[in-house]
């Protein structure tokens, strides 16, 4: 190792000791002990540019261990990404560029958004599958459009979460050979020594996943460090794994390799300490020039490199110009264009099942968005998600746009976010509603990156029937409702699942739970594109003012209206709103909101096949609900639905109740 790169390793050492000292809160010890992986990576095999941070055909690195931020930050400083010494000054405080953990589209360079342990892997993942399917369809000979290597630094917590588990078991499945992990492993977690929980041999496991295995001993050994990736960069049929051994906490002497320096600042005391083992003499914050032109020189490569590449795009663009349309339907799509487009939205007038109406219209986007990709966790025909004629994405094709994600909801979800994380792709995701319990957390971390991810979730309701009450989700509609950003769309027919679908085409920021049913559902008469605003009249009051309003969604929402005509009979005029989206109703000003449910009808009738949770703004203390709040049962639905009182005539006799 030459002097030079230890002068500028301690640099990114000490830089992560200060930073969090003077935030009087962090996690010292992975930066300490992991920083030579990560110079390494970044000096001799990342293919970057700071001043262009979003190139397309930039290597991909993925802090999966995400609590080592100012690692990331560290480097990235130095290396010239727009980060200062006064955002580094500022880490973890309030409107700093420098959070606690790293967020994608915040900090420059930041490729995602990490923290919950594991969740890291699953997308570096699914960038490598991006990468592989882009590869196949844009490469051709001499001309490598999409020929990048995504990385992926993971820690001890990372390798126990079974997300990790989960997506590395399909990554060698899929043998992704431009995947490489790189583990830290220092066998420490916050309790203690990992020898409390974790004694498996993860070297075997991973070779047992189809990855290629090496160890380097000595993690503070740069050289051996790059001399394990340049192997991992030969592998043409697995994707890598490499085990480096660190010390958490390197060079403090009284905190060096115990847990006592992984959440907490190291103190004035022991950063001295830290100083004179490193032999670093400048105050805090104070970096040498040399290190800054040290970096700068391994950048000179790099962004030749760069130059390189862009010249071959041209020319690439120029042997064959009809794949540079092909490429812009990719990377600048137009979705918007395709709601005017009147042959996708086409539809019978007959009683069906929400999955099958947006299967169907499935199938027509996958023949006019190029880029649609997606899968099910093991339940495509059930889901109605396969996209008939696309291929299967495999080791064999990985042109095919139908991706079998196997059991695997959480993966699922994470390598989701990961395909579209990597750009260029149109995601969809399925399972059952009720397993979504599985993928939340990283439904979540699509909506804290503004990802449009589209999750289709089947199987609705107390509908499900038979498979009884571990399959009928109840409270999770409340649970989706309750995430900032993300929009659940529950849809009453199909014309509601069209205009689930253009909404899904036009917004580009958030991601949406298109929430399907198993059981056929009536057309009704006056549903629409009023799903767009969330919530609409579906049948309007007679007099100047309704007696109540009831309000429904998905399949309830036909119920409502025979209600309505029932109580035509006894001379009580009701309103029926459809509550298709919460989230997009609440996006909508005053004026609509009041003009759908006026403030001062104050008798309103809830009806949903879900927990009555989240329904009190809407509900009022004047209202009712007839709602599911218990576990449901295993018998057939029609049974299921008249126990738990979604009968015309409970909802008549709920809505009399109210007057």
């Amino acid at each position: 190792m030459r002097k030079i790169d230890e002068k500028t390793i301690n640099t990114m050492r000490v830089l992560s000791a200060d930073a969090i000292q003077k935030a009087k809160s962090g996690h010292p010890g992975m930066p300490l002990g992991a920083s030579p992986i990560v110079f390494s990576l970044y000096a001799n095999h990342l293919n970057f540019n700071p001043k262009n941070p979003e190139m397309i055909n930039r290597d991909r690195f993925v802090l999966s261990a995400g609590h080592g931020s100012m690692l990331l930050y560290s480097i990235h400083h130095l290396f010239g990404f727009d980060i200062t010494i006064n955002d580094i000054k500022n880490f973890r405080q309030f409107g700093s560029i420098t959070p606690g953990h790293p967020e994608y589209k915040h900090t420059p360079g930041v490729e995602a958004t990490t923290g919950p342990l594991g969740a890291g892997a699953s997308m570096a993942v699914g960038m490598a599958m991006a990468e592989a399917h882009l590869a196949s369809i844009f490469n051709r000979e001499n001309y490598k459009i999409i020929d990048n290597y995504t990385y992926v630094l993971v820690g001890d917590g990372c390798m126990m979460e079974g997300v990790s588990n989960e997506a590395f078991s399909l990554a060698g499945n899929l043998k992704l050979n431009k995947l490489i992990v790189l583990y830290d492993s220092n066998n420490i977690t916050i309790e203690g020594k990992c020898d409390l929980t974790f004694t498996e041999n993860v070297m075997k496991r991973m070779k047992s996943y189809g990855f290629y295995v090496q160890e380097v001993k000595d993690g503070n050994n740069p050289d051996k460090i790059s001399e394990a990736i340049k192997k991992a960069k030969k592998q043409n049929k697995k994707p890598s794994f490499i085990k480096i051994n660190t010390k958490i906490g390197y060079g403090c002497p009284n905190k060096e390799g115990t847990s006592k320096c992984h959440g907490e600042p190291l103190g004035e005391d022991n950063i001295s300490q830290l100083r004179k083992t490193l032999k670093y003499d400048n105050p805090p914050f104070v970096v040498d020039e040399d290190v800054y032109q040290n970096c700068k020189e391994y950048l000179k490569d790099k962004i030749k490199k760069q130059e390189e590449y862009e010249k071959m795009k041209e020319g690439y663009f120029i042997k064959y110009p009809e794949m540079k349309a092909l490429f812009d339907e990719y990377f600048n799509p137009d979705y918007e264009k395709l709601c005017h487009d009147s042959s996708i939205w086409e539809y019978d007038d007959i009683s069906k099942a929400t999955r099958t109406s947006s299967g169907e219209i499935l199938s027509k986007l996958k023949d006019k968005i190029k880029n649609l990709i997606g899968g099910s966790a093991d339940l495509a025909p059930s889901n109605k998600t396969e996209l008939k004629g696309m291929g299967d994405f495999s080791p064999c094709n990985y042109k095919g746009k139908n991706i079998h994600f196997g059991v695997r909801e959480m993966a699922m979800g994470g390598i989701a976010n990961g395909l579209c994380l990597y750009g260029g792709l149109k995601v969809f995701v399925s399972t059952f509603f009720v397993f979504s319990d599985y993928l939340k957390p990283m439904a979540r971390l699509s909506a804290l990156m503004k990802l449009p991810v589209t999750y289709i979730f089947t199987h609705d309701s107390i509908g499900v029937g038979e498979d009884g009450p571990t399959h009928e989700p109840v409270e999770h509609l409340a649970m989706f409702r309750s995430c900032p950003n993300f929009i659940t769309i529950r849809p009453a027919d199909t014309k509601e699942v069209i205009g689930a679908w253009k909404f899904i085409l036009s917004d580009k920021t958030s991601p949406v739970a298109l929430i399907l049913s198993r059981q056929n559902l009536p057309q009704l008469k006056n549903t629409g594109d009023g799903v767009l605003l969330g919530a609409y009249i579906v049948e309007k009051e007679n007099k100047e003012k309704p007696d109540l309003i009831i309000i429904a969604s998905g399949s309830e929402l036909s119920l409502a209206v025979s209600a309505r005509e029932e109580l035509l009979k006894q001379n009580i005029d009701a309103r029926v709103v459809s509550m298709a989206s919460m989230e997009l109703f609440e996006r909508q000003d005053d004026k609509y909101k009041e003009s759908i449910l006026p403030s001062e009808i104050r008798k309103r009738l809830i009806i949903e096949a879900g927990s009555k949770f989240g329904w009190g703004r809407y509900m009022g203390f004047e209202g009712k609900s007839v709602t599911v709040d218990e576990f449901g049962a295993s018998a057939p639905s029609s049974v299921l639905f008249k126990e738990y009182g979604f009968t015309l005539e409970n909802v008549v006799k709920c809505a009399l109740e109210l007057l």
